[in-house]
C-alpha cells in the first residue's frame, strides 16, 4: 500500500498534452494541469486533472533543455482556478528523455511556486498544494507538489486512465518499463493499489476473490445484504451457519480474505453504495468494479468514476426466458456483459446500461413488489423466476472475464490492442462475442468530471453532508 500523493489524468487529456509537450521537434514547450484536490481523513492527496492549459509554442523561448514561457498563461490559470480552488502543476517536457528534475527546474520552482500562492485568495490558502512536473518522450510523467510553507513533496504515483491504464511510480527510473501479465513484477506492482468491489453477491464475490488472489494489496468491499440459503449455489465462500446466522456478505469475505491474504487491506461497508460512508470509502481507491443488479448502483458507481477519474469496470449477466404454450420455461440465450469506462469517456448511462426510466421503474418497484414481480416474470431469471438460480458458472464467466479486461488494460497483451474492447458481450446459446469501441458510443461533456468530494457528494443532495 502507500500514502504519497497520486495525480490521475483521463486517456485523452494526458494525450492532448503528450501531442503539445512532445511534438517531434526535439524542444521543450510548457503547460499548466488544473487539478481538483481531494484530501481524505487517513491524510492521503489525490489531484484529479480537470483541465489543462497549453502555452502555445510560438510564445515561448524554446531550446533542447530550456523553456522560458510568459507568465500571462500562468495568470489565465490562476483565474480559471480560483472559482473551484484548484491546484496548479506547471508541466514541461524532456524531450531528451531525462526522467529527473534538473537543478534549473528546481530552481525556476523557488521563484515561481511562492508567486502562486501569493496570488491566491485567503479562504483558498488553508490546504492548498501546487507543483511541477516533467514529461519525456513515451508521455511518462514524474511530478511533485509544494505546501503552503514551500515545502516539497514527491507525487508517489501518476495515472493515466485511458484505452490503456499507464502508472508512472516516482521511485521507477526506467517509465517505459511495465511489469508483465501474470508475473510476480505484476503482483508487486498490484500490492501498491486499492481496488474497490460494489455488490459482493454472484459476479461480486468471485470478482473480489480473483482481485486479492492475483495481488491487490487493498480491497474496498460494499454489500448491505445478509447471507440466505438461496446465496449459498452462488456466494463464493458462504456456509450454511452463515445463512442461517444471517451473516453480512462482507464480512464472508473478510474471513476467507483473511484467510488465505492476511496482508491484505481489507474495508467492508455493510451498507448500500448509494450513502455517503460507501461513496467516500470508495473514492479512495484506484479500480471500481461494478457488480451490482439494481440500476440505483449502477448510476452511483458511474457517477463516482466521473466525479474521481475511476476506471470503471461493470459487469452484468442476463438469462432471458420464455414460457410455452405448454407452460414451460426456456433459454431464449445466456449473456454477459462487460463494460470499461474511462474517465472522461462515454458513461453507463450513454451506453444505455440504464436509463432515466430503468431507474424510475425500479423505484417504483420498490414501492410495489408485486408489480415488479410480475415485470421480472416476463424475462429475467436471476432471482426472479427462481430464488436460487445455478448460475455460478454463468457468474463465473462474466467475472473473470471483467477482471481480464482490468489486466489486458494495464498489462496490454492484445495483438491488436485495447482499442476495440470498450464493451464486450457474450451469449453463450450461440457462443456469440461481440465487442464495441468507445467510437461506438455517443459521449457528451459533464460538469461533473473531476470534482472529487465537493458537496454534496456526487451533487446529490442525498449524500450531503448529515444535519
Amino acid at each position: 500500500m502507500r500514502t504519497g500523493p497520486t495525480l490521475v489524468l483521463p486517456g485523452a487529456l494526458h494525450a492532448r498534452l503528450q501531442a503539445h509537450l512532445l511534438p517531434n521537434d526535439g524542444l521543450e514547450a510548457a503547460a499548466i494541469l488544473l487539478c481538483t484536490r481531494v484530501k481524505f481523513a487517513a491524510g492521503q492527496l489525490k489531484l484529479l486533472c480537470k483541465d489543462v492549459v497549453l502555452v502555445p509554442h510560438d510564445k515561448c523561448s524554446r531550446v533542447e533543455d530550456y523553456i522560458e514561457w510568459p507568465g500571462e498563461y500562468l495568470a489565465e490559470a490562476l483565474d480559471q482556478a480560483e472559482t473551484d480552488d484548484l491546484s496548479l502543476i506547471l508541466i514541461h517536457s524532456h524531450p531528451g528523455g531525462f526522467y529527473e528534475f534538473s537543478h534549473a527546474d528546481t530552481k525556476s520552482d523557488q521563484c515561481v511556486i511562492p508567486e502562486l500562492f501569493a496570488n491566491r485568495e485567503p479562504v483558498h490558502q488553508c490546504g492548498t498544494v501546487h507543483g511541477s512536473a516533467i514529461m519525456v518522450p513515451g508521455g511518462a510523467i514524474k511530478a511533485r507538489v509544494y505546501d503552503e510553507r514551500h515545502q516539497v513533496l514527491p507525487i508517489e504515483l501518476v495515472a493515466v486512465y485511458g484505452d490503456v491504464i499507464s502508472l508512472f511510480w516516482h521511485d521507477v527510473d526506467q517509465p517505459s518499463y511495465r511489469p508483465l501479465a501474470f508475473s510476480a513484477d505484476m503482483r508487486q506492482e498490484l500490492s501498491k493499489l486499492t481496488a474497490a468491489v460494489v455488490g459482493y453477491s454472484g459476479t461480486g464475490s468471485l470478482t473480489a476473490e480473483q482481485l486479492a488472489r492475483i495481488g491487490f494489496g487493498g480491497l474496498v468491499v460494499v454489500d448491505f445484504d445478509q447471507v440466505e440459503d438461496r446465496n449459498l449455489n452462488r456466494i463464493i465462500n458462504s456456509t450454511v451457519a452463515d445463512a442461517e446466522a444471517g451473516a453480512l456478505k462482507v464480512d464472508v469475505f473478510r474471513r476467507a480474505a483473511t484467510a488465505f491474504r492476511p496482508d491484505l487491506e481489507v474495508c467492508c461497508i455493510p451498507g448500500s453504495i448509494a450513502t455517503r460512508d460507501a461513496v467516500l470509502a470508495v473514492a479512495q481507491a484506484d479500480i471500481l468494479f461494478c457488480c451490482v443488479d439494481s440500476e440505483e448502483g449502477r448510476s452511483i458507481c458511474d457517477a463516482i468514476a466521473c466525479a474521481l477519474l475511476l476506471p470503471l469496470f461493470d459487469v452484468g449477466v442476463v438469462i432471458p426466458v420464455r414460457t410455452t404454450e405448454f407452460g414451460q420455461s426456456v433459454i431464449l440465450d445466456i449473456n454477459g456483459r462487460i463494460d470499461y469506462v474511462q474517465p472522461g469517456g462515454s458513461t453507463l448511462f450513454e451506453r444505455k446500461v440504464y436509463t432515466s426510466a430503468s431507474l424510475t421503474a425500479e423505484e417504483l418497484a420498490k414501492r410495489d413488489p408485486a408489480a415488479h414481480a410480475e415485470q421480472v416474470k416476463a424475462g429475467y431469471m436471476p432471482g426472479s423466476i427462481e430464488q436460487a438460480p445455478s448460475v455460478i458458472t454463468v457468474n463465473m464467466q462474466a467475472a473473470s472475464m471483467c477482471v481480464q479486461e482490468f489486466i489486458a488494460r494495464l498489462y496490454p497483451y492484445r495483438l491488436d490492442g485495447n482499442q476495440g474492447y470498450a464493451r464486450t458481450k457474450f451469449g453463450l446459446a450461440d457462443s456469440e462475442f461481440e465487442y464495441a469501441s468507445e467510437a461506438d458510443f455517443d459521449h457528451e461533456a459533464t460538469p461533473l468530471l473531476a470534482t472529487g468530494l465537493k458537496e454534496p457528494l456526487l451533487g446529490l443532495p442525498s449524500l450531503g453532508v448529515p444535519k
